[in-house]
């Protein structure tokens, strides 16, 4: 499974460094182009920082040497893939590792998992059970949420100014929690609470990765910085404490809300496993989801002609009649602007799986135990793939072979990550009680500058105004 989730520099970086730890170095660049290390300790970090980003990195890279680049992470061989035709190559739709998941459980130092090619299989039926049962069981309270959501900004006046990006994270955390953990999480205190750990825990690996990563997965020194460790590990310690109250709650009895966790807890998992599976999804969803949903709505905001054709669709399929979830299903158009929006927003920007053996991609060999890195979000702007890649067009989607190409890479079909499923139906559902009373307009003036850390942002705040339709 290609799980192709909220994975950009940050959590990379760790995992880069986490992974290559185990592994003996390696200085044949077979033949690989790319460039040499900048400086003999830290290989090419010195250029990442100076990028600003690993994806800008990467975007320069490609744009020198092609589709199919190396450089050097410390003393060990990295290589990255920047086309779909190359992606298609070394990617194994049979395979079922997750490597956000392996990314996650190195930062938050958990152990299980990485079992048989089956039980793999059996935790991602788990997921998608879990997903699905827990959408349809929740409808209503999505409903409600975007609703009130809804009514929040029809008390506005039209010059008001709208903070997007804060008022969709707290939308994504209320959705999310309740979802995923269930009723605790109807108290506003305890998503309040969820949220700042959840930003305690997020900003801890980013210090982690960016401040000391040339030196601090190596020798540990990460450990040094007691007072930011300190509040990481507490923050840590009240989620793990919630999660295995709800998880002990859950156990053994039957509730009318059916969420995530239950179908953690109903498999053949043990209580760390179902912990680390909870707190991992959650952690995802919540920043996913609610980047999704800023995204989507700020180039719905800049593009009048998609906002009027996602209008009448939206009126079109349920008329004066309430939101379903298979009305939800029927909304074709809507389906290709979040498509479109995760396209156009690079919204996970890099992924990565590690060589397990020797392979080839084109005529170059690709040494064992190599980190392999997929450019996603070089790949999604590619003119040979994506004509005209910088316009926000979702009638590109129309076209089969384009979708067929985008599943390709992971963000929809069979190779989709539950997550971004996840996030898919809450931004639906969002967009469909949005669009159909509120015309959603931009800040006149506002340049969005892009910032490529967990998942792809807005280095500010997104501002938006809205007016009635009705």
């Amino acid at each position: 499974m290609l799980d192709f989730a909220i994975f950009a520099v940050t959590f990379l970086l760790a995992l880069v460094g986490a992974v290559l730890y185990l592994y003996p170095a390696s200085r044949q660049a077979a033949g690989i182009p790319g460039i040499t290390p900048t400086e003999e300790k830290d290989g090419n970090l010195p250029d990442i920082v100076n990028s600003g980003s690993l994806h800008e990195f990467l975007v320069n890279l490609h744009e020198r040497y092609g589709p199919v680049v190396s450089f050097w992470f410390g003393r060990r061989l990295v290589v990255s893939l920047g086309t779909v035709d190359v992606l298609k190559q070394h990617i194994n739709p049979n395979k079922t590792s997750d490597p956000f998941e392996t990314m996650l459980k190195s930062l938050l130092r958990y152990q299980s998992g990485g079992g048989s090619v089956s039980e793999n299989h059996m935790r991602k039926k788990l997921y998608e059970n879990g997903v699905t049962n827990s959408l349809k069981s929740n409808f209503a309270l999505l409903l409600k949420l975007s609703e009130e959501l809804l009514d929040k900004w029809l008390s506005y006046p039209e010059t008001q100014h709208v903070p997007l990006s804060q008022h969709m994270l707290g939308f994504a955390m209320k959705s999310v929690t309740q979802m995923v953990m269930g009723s605790t999480f109807e108290d506003d205190q305890e998503v309040i609470r969820f949220q700042k750990n959840h930003g305690t825990i997020c900003i801890f690996t980013y210090f982690q990765v960016w401040s000391e990563i040339g030196k601090g997965f190596l020798d540990g020194s990460l450990d040094k910085n007691t007072t930011r460790k300190k509040q990481y590990e507490d923050a840590l310690m009240q989620l793990e404490s919630v999660l295995r109250n709800i998880i002990k709650e859950r156990k053994g009895r039957n509730f009318s809300q059916y969420i995530f966790i239950d179908s953690l807890v109903q498999g053949n998992l043990n209580d760390q496993q179902i912990l680390e599976d909870s707190m991992i999804f959650s952690l995802a969803s919540c920043i996913i989801t609610a980047k999704l949903c800023t995204w989507a709505i700020c180039f719905l905001t800049t593009s009048e002609e998609v906002q009027k054709k996602l209008y009448e669709e939206i009126n079109q399929v349920f008329g004066n009649g309430p939101v379903t979830p298979e009305k939800i299903e029927q909304l074709r158009y809507c389906q290709h602007v979040l498509c479109e929006t995760v396209r156009t927003a690079k919204l996970t920007p890099v992924s990565a799986q590690l060589q397990d053996i020797e392979g080839k991609i084109d005529q170059f060999i690709i040494p064992r135990e190599t980190l392999v890195l997929y450019a996603l979000g070089v790949v999604l702007q590619d003119p040979n793939t994506w004509p005209s890649p910088h316009k926000f067009d979702p009638d590109r989607f129309d076209d089969e072979l384009v979708m067929k190409t985008f599943s390709s890479l992971g963000f929809s079909g069979t190779q989709e990550c539950p997550e971004l499923r996840f996030a898919y139906m809450v931004t639906s559902v969002l967009l469909s009680v949005l669009v159909k009373r509120l015309h959603l307009l931009s800040v006149e003036g506002q340049v969005i500058e892009t910032k490529y850390e967990l998942v792809t942002s807005s280095r500010e705040e997104a501002w938006i105004t809205v007016s009635k339709r009705y």
